[in-house]
């Protein structure tokens, strides 16, 4: 099976976990993502500059969204929806809320440099960390958290854009998938669904 079959049926299962979520009026037993293999340790270099791994959150509960800082509409529109139904749910469970590490990793090293994901993330949460790491290391930690991501050709004075999916994940204390976030439907729904997974 070449990678492009692969991609495909990845999407499709995606697509089909997104449909039965949406078909559900009460929440199910166990979350959409229970079982599925999405995730795994891996070592990203933060914002900071310093090295970052799966395991340093290891008894959190993790949001994962694939982006870069540069993109002109879908990642700061997703970003500040998945954040501001995290800042929400914070207010309204504060305990509950400090549980919750948001990560954001960048698909695009060679503009997002620390400073760069510094003011991107800080402009959306407190204790949003923004890491990225080398092609090699960002091909694997895609593939580990089933997300896709293209460089597009370079266009007059450099610029360029990067195709990627736009999944805000869930994570469990233990690294286990637990939903994704419907930042398309706007803050509140992300806040609710938060409500249904972080005990």
């Amino acid at each position: 099976m070449n990678r492009q079959t692969m991609l495909h049926n990845r999407t499709l299962v995606i697509a089909g976990l997104l449909a039965l979520t949406a078909c559900n009026q009460t929440p199910p037993a166990e979350p959409p993502l229970a079982g599925a293999a999405i995730g795994g340790d891996f070592t990203l270099t933060g914002e900071d500059g310093k090295q970052v791994s799966w395991e340093d959150f290891d008894g959190k509960y993790r949001t994962v969204y694939f982006g870069y800082t540069y993109c002109p509409d879908v990642c700061p529109v997703d970003t500040q929806r998945a954040m501001a139904g995290l800042k929400a749910f914070e207010k309204e469970n504060p305990a509950l809320g400090a549980k919750i590490q948001p990560l954001f990793i960048s698909i695009d090293p060679e503009r997002d440099t620390p400073q760069a994901l510094t003011e991107f993330t800080d402009n959306f949460h407190p204790r949003l960390i923004g890491m990225t790491g080398t092609k090699e290391q960002l091909d694997k930690v895609t593939d580990q958290f089933a997300a896709t991501y293209s460089i597009g050709e370079k266009q007059e004075g450099g610029g360029y854009l990067v195709g990627h999916t736009n999944i805000t994940y869930l994570f469990g204390p233990d690294g286990e998938p637990l939903a994704m976030l419907p930042t398309d439907e706007g803050a509140e729904a992300v806040t609710a669904e938060l409500e249904k997974w972080v005990h």
